[in-house]
């Protein structure tokens, strides 16, 4: 059911992102620890107009019940993926890390951007301790967290949401592979110039070092890969209600409570980045209400509509939503417009949701994660403007218009 809504109600989704951009670079110390009230409070004054005013009940609780999905989703890969720790030494040059990553971006289709980031996160820290910088962990977020997920709909969520609507399931990689070459394969190779000019600053001792052959890499906590088959198992599952999340949950505490401490240790687990998260997503998930229902009542009015304003359109929002309902709207746009879209309509949003969700940290659910474990292993992290104009501008817009001028122009 879609709500009329009152443009100065999407105002605190609007506040809550302005916030989240400028506040960690004006006033760090006072977001470190304001950071809930502002959540909670912008939140609660969507909720308050959707209940109050709007009296539309089952759409704060439809948004609940996806939050709770959402949550018990990144939750459960977050906890079950730092009882699996990856021993690697710290040897990575240029050409090992395009190699992880090209794998990484391959795991993402298996496990989801979420859990492959989660499970190759902290390894990937460790293999360039001795120069990680900024990039690292930001081409990771743009090739493991997003564009690597594109080949089938577990890979990222708005191809899930995409299946379940009725989109068969090997469309996608049908599909989306030329994107996926194109899109991965630029990346990469920007990613391989710009740590080779960082491999090439480093000093002479730790170019040695890297040069050495690598130790073997060593496992812990493989048993915890059968709780990521639950996990995953469990994203299939629609009924009963919260019967999926339940399952998730359980394997997460299963996960927990077997894995051996010292291995929790060698990861650096602790909850504070899934809690910050869910916080944060908590008022997200509450204030974007207004934006995502007008955008569904006024999709349908897109002048001209072809597959290139759908990819401009659905991908710019991406950016600044949640990419899965963003997917959602302009999907329901494409099939309001014609009774059978083409598959270049389909194919413009599936593409522009998977790849414009790594242009910000809230873009994609793994994308923040990932910042803040990266944060709370001390790699220095650009905050939200930092992220955009020194790295999404440079290095992801190219890719984007080169997608748009093969694909959709």
């Amino acid at each position: 059911m879609g709500y009329t809504v009152n443009p100065w109600s999407i105002l605190p989704f609007g506040l809550l992102l302005a916030t989240i951009a400028l506040a960690p670079l004006l006033f760090p110390d006072w977001w470190a620890k304001h950071y809930p009230k502002v959540a909670y409070g912008l939140g609660a004054v969507t909720l308050a107009y959707y209940l109050l005013d709007l009296h539309a009940y089952s759409r704060v609780v439809q948004v609940g019940h996806e939050y709770v999905s959402f949550i018990a989703l990144i939750g459960s890969l977050f906890v079950v993926s730092g009882g699996i720790h990856i021993a690697v030494k710290g040897e990575a040059t240029p050409g090992t890390n395009v190699l992880f990553l090209f794998f990484g971006g391959l795991l993402a289709n298996l496990l989801g951007t979420t859990g492959a980031s989660m499970l190759l996160i902290r390894p990937w820290i460790r293999m360039n301790k001795y120069r990680i910088t900024a990039h690292h962990i930001v081409f990771f977020i743009f090739i493991v967290s997003n564009v690597g997920g594109c080949l089938t709909p577990v890979g990222d969520p708005p191809l899930f949401l995409g299946y379940l609507k009725g989109i068969p399931f090997w469309w996608v990689a049908e599909h989306c592979w030329p994107m996926w070459v194109v899109g991965v394969g630029f990346l990469l190779a920007l990613f391989y110039i710009v740590d080779g000019l960082n491999y090439r600053r480093a000093p002479k001792a730790v170019r040695t070092e890297l040069a050495a052959p690598p130790d073997q890499w060593r496992f812990e906590g493989l048993w915890n890969v059968a709780f990521l088959a639950v996990i995953l198992g469990a994203v299939f599952i629609n009924h009963p209600p919260f019967l999926r999340e339940i399952l998730m949950v359980a394997a997460a505490a299963g996960s927990y409570f077997t894995t051996k401490k010292h291995v929790h240790e060698a990861n650096h687990f602790n909850f504070h980045p899934i809690q910050e998260v869910a916080i944060l997503f908590a008022g997200i998930f509450a204030t974007m209400m207004p934006a995502l229902d007008w955008l569904q009542a006024n999709a349908a009015r897109l002048a001209s509509p072809n597959p290139a304003l759908f990819y401009w359109s659905s991908g710019v929002l991406s950016s600044i939503l949640d990419n899965a309902p963003t997917y959602l709207c302009f999907l329901s746009a494409a099939f309001g417009l014609f009774t059978k879209p083409d598959d270049q309509y389909i194919l413009a949003i599936s593409i522009a949701s998977v790849f414009f969700g790594a242009n910000t940290y809230i873009g994609n659910g793994p994308n923040f994660m990932v910042k803040s474990i990266a944060d709370h292993q001390k790699v220095h992290m650009p905050g939200f403007l930092g992220y955009v104009f020194k790295y999404s501008l440079p290095y992801m817009l190219p890719m984007l218009l080169l997608i748009w001028l093969l694909f959709f122009h």
